[in-house]
């Protein structure tokens, strides 16, 4: 079945993917970004910025972007690296994974031009497949090397989550882990906390996290688990209202509405020798928490309902 792409008002063209309970994705070849993850009642599970710019080259305020090959401005390239602001292909050799010939996955693929070679100097193929099934959204990146010589580089999915309200959100599974506090001149801490709660400015690495991170949501009775292989680290960050108003692509109260928590490779870059590829994968559900306590057992959650 052909893929369903669509060609918006903005001029980017982006890929609609259906499965049969009725929810949805959307995945943009600006940046190999996903920009929408619908449940099978239309509910919109991950936040866009009411102020993101639509317009090249600037990065997009919410989804899921893609941070390679650096995150933050861990090195001399941009925030986050070039590939969010690059225009993808959809890839039609997806080997060694098997083809997707469904509207339920696509597969997409950034290799390094002359101008990305000039600012970072290692031929590279960065690819992403985007898989929806009922309940969860899957990511598998994988980047290969292409060069004379091996390089390392940091990765990340930066998973705009949409909460009811932040004050009301919780993440568990981090408890007693390292962190380096991006707040704190990235000064390294451990954990105290039970639970991780949100009350002001938010900016935290943690490192060696488990596979499975939950993130609750009392006022919607929603959690999303998020389940990670290869990417140790977990990004958690929410800017509270001073950084909002600072950051341009972002409205003024949205903060309120949204939670990043990040899949990762950032303490320990990744390196791959030449012809080598590195693959990566990320499960995003939703579970309904909603039994007679309004609560959901964490530990029901972290380490499975069987």
């Amino acid at each position: 079945m052909p893929l369903n792409i669509i060609h918006d008002a903005d001029g980017l063209p982006r890929i609609i993917l259906t499965e049969p309970t009725g929810s949805s994705a959307e995945v943009l070849l600006y940046g190999g970004q996903v920009v929408s993850w619908k449940n099978e009642r239309r509910e919109e599970l991950l936040f866009m910025s009411s102020k993101t710019s639509w317009k090249p080259p600037k990065a997009i305020r919410g989804g899921i972007p893609v941070c390679f090959p650096q995150f933050g401005n861990l090195g001399s390239l941009e925030q986050h690296g070039f590939a969010k602001n690059r225009m993808w292909s959809l890839d039609s050799d997806p080997s060694p994974l098997p083809p997707a010939n469904n509207q339920s996955s696509v597969d997409l693929v950034l290799k390094s031009t002359e101008e990305d070679l000039k600012i970072w100097p290692r031929s590279f193929e960065l690819r992403l497949r985007v898989t929806l099934s009922a309940g969860k959204l899957t990511l598998i990146p994988r980047v290969r090397n292409t060069d004379k010589k091996a390089f390392s580089f940091m990765f990340a999915l930066c998973n705009y989550l949409s909460v009811s309200d932040i004050s009301e959100v919780r993440v568990e599974g981090l408890e007693t882990l390292d962190y380096f506090d991006n707040l704190s001149n990235r000064e390294r801490f451990t954990e105290q906390a039970d639970a991780i709660t949100f009350d002001s400015e938010f900016e935290r690495v943690y490192l060696s996290t488990p596979t499975k991170i939950a993130i609750i949501d009392h006022e919607k009775k929603r959690t999303f688990e998020l389940w990670k292989d290869g990417m140790p680290d977990a990004v958690v960050w929410n800017p509270w209202d001073k950084k909002a108003k600072a950051l341009p692509d972002l409205g003024d109260e949205d903060y309120q509405s949204m939670l990043c928590v990040d899949s990762a490779s950032i303490e320990t870059p990744i390196i791959l020798k030449p012809f080598e590829e590195w693959k990566g994968r990320q499960e995003i559900s939703t579970v309904s928490s909603s039994y007679c306590s309004g609560q959901l057992d964490p530990r029901q959650v972290l380490y499975g309902f069987h």
